[in-house]
């Protein structure tokens, strides 16, 4: 178990890694955040905690000639560039940062990329390009464009982005970065999974359930600000959250496929635990992967059943996506700051879709509507195509 990578260029902090802080002292202080429920976190903190799945036919493009028509989806076409720049923005306005604090902070983003790019002609296609979005979103949301990386691991994009600005933060390499992911529904892609029969046939999302279908996609634009404790103190900016602690992993078992016996997911989740300092016991709720699709969800459940041990049977589990949809790059940062609102308001989202019990997913699901509870630490799942794996474990400040 590692820290993470070493600081890149550009990103070298000025007290340098003999100025390690250790993992107690990442904090989140700002959010942002949009999805089909709406833009900001009060509306998706109602959204979710009404337990109503956001779900809907597609009107943004042509659907007719699609085995499935629906997704959640925000109202017309909004644009990528404009919504991530606008998440940016209102994160760093959140977490109360000045424009000198502003030029100081590197961006991580991930994105899916611009479906443009294909259809564009190839002197046109530099700009377009990630490196190019990423650059515009930094310069947009008026932060430091020299230190910038875009993430493309699909599903754990957003969520290793996250994860390694928390370890630059706590080796001492970083004093805040500023992590935002962004996905809206495109055709291009919904094409590409309805081709692959994995979108859920009856309009729904059944996480963990008998019956399941299999998943929906949604849009999801999100951005944190993650700092150290000294930051954020000498700014006297009120953490959100700390986030307390994080794994990675990778199954090396199928380009597409997890590894069915969840060993993967296991070591990130104990990897998180570990570095979190707590037991599985200390966890009041688990925000999980949660696709719902047969073989995501059965390893899943197996990875928690190993890493979690008896207190697989005990820790409050849900996933969102059957509420917000799957937002593929972006899912890692919608899906932590879903765990941040559910930890703060001490509401548990519903998981949503069940049907009834499946013996190879035995877990304490949320069912019927939101739960409350009392908790210090909650964790957030990501898995992603080619056995790629994170977990991030936040705790109340």
């Amino acid at each position: 178990m590692t820290d993470g990578p070493a600081a890149p260029p550009g990103l070298a902090a000025s007290n340098g890694p003999a100025a390690r802080r250790g993992t107690g002292s990442v904090v989140v202080t700002g959010t942002a955040v949009l999805s089909a429920y709406g833009r900001g976190t009060a509306a998706l903190e109602s959204g979710l905690l009404s337990g109503r799945p956001a779900f809907a036919p597609v009107q943004r493009f042509d659907v007719t000639a699609r085995r499935v028509g629906v997704a959640a989806t925000m109202p017309g076409s909004p644009d990528l560039l404009t919504e991530v720049t606008g998440a940016v923005r209102e994160a760093c306005d959140d977490a109360g940062l000045s424009p000198s604090d502003r030029a100081r902070s590197p961006l991580f983003l991930a994105i899916h990329g611009d479906p443009a790019i294909a259809r564009a002609a190839e002197a046109d296609q530099p700009g377009l390009g990630p490196e190019a979005f990423t650059a515009a979103v930094a310069a947009g949301g008026g932060l430091g464009e020299q230190s910038i990386r875009c993430y493309m691991s699909a599903c754990v994009a957003a969520s290793t982005a996250i994860a390694d600005a928390a370890a630059m933060i706590a080796r001492g390499y970083a004093d805040r970065v500023v992590v935002a992911g962004g996905y809206l529904v495109d055709s291009d892609q919904f094409a590409l999974f309805d081709a692959g029969r994995v979108l859920a046939g009856d309009g729904q999302v059944r996480p963990f359930s008998a019956g399941r279908r299999g998943l929906l996609l949604g849009d999801g634009v999100g951005a944190v600000v993650i700092e150290s404790q000294e930051s954020a103190r000498a700014r006297r900016a009120p953490p959100l959250a700390r986030l307390a602690g994080w794994g990675r992993t990778g199954d090396a078992y199928h380009p597409c496929q997890p590894d069915p016996e969840g060993h993967g997911m296991a070591r990130a989740v104990t990897a998180a635990l570990q570095r979190a300092g707590i037991a599985a016991e200390d966890l009041g709720y688990i925000n999980a992967h949660g696709s719902g699709t047969g073989q995501s969800d059965r390893a899943e459940t197996k990875a928690l059943r190993i890493a979690l041990g008896d207190a697989a049977g005990d820790v409050p589990v849900s996933s969102t996506k059957s509420l917000h949809g799957q937002a593929l790059e972006a899912s890692g940062v919608l899906e932590l700051i879903v765990t941040l609102l559910a930890a703060r308001k001490g509401m548990l989202p519903v998981n949503a879709g069940y049907l009834g019990a499946d013996d190879d997913c035995r877990l304490n699901l949320v069912l019927g509507e939101a739960q409350a509870a009392t908790l210090e630490f909650a964790m957030s799942l990501n898995a992603a195509f080619g056995g790629a794996n994170t977990a991030l474990v936040i705790g109340l400040p």
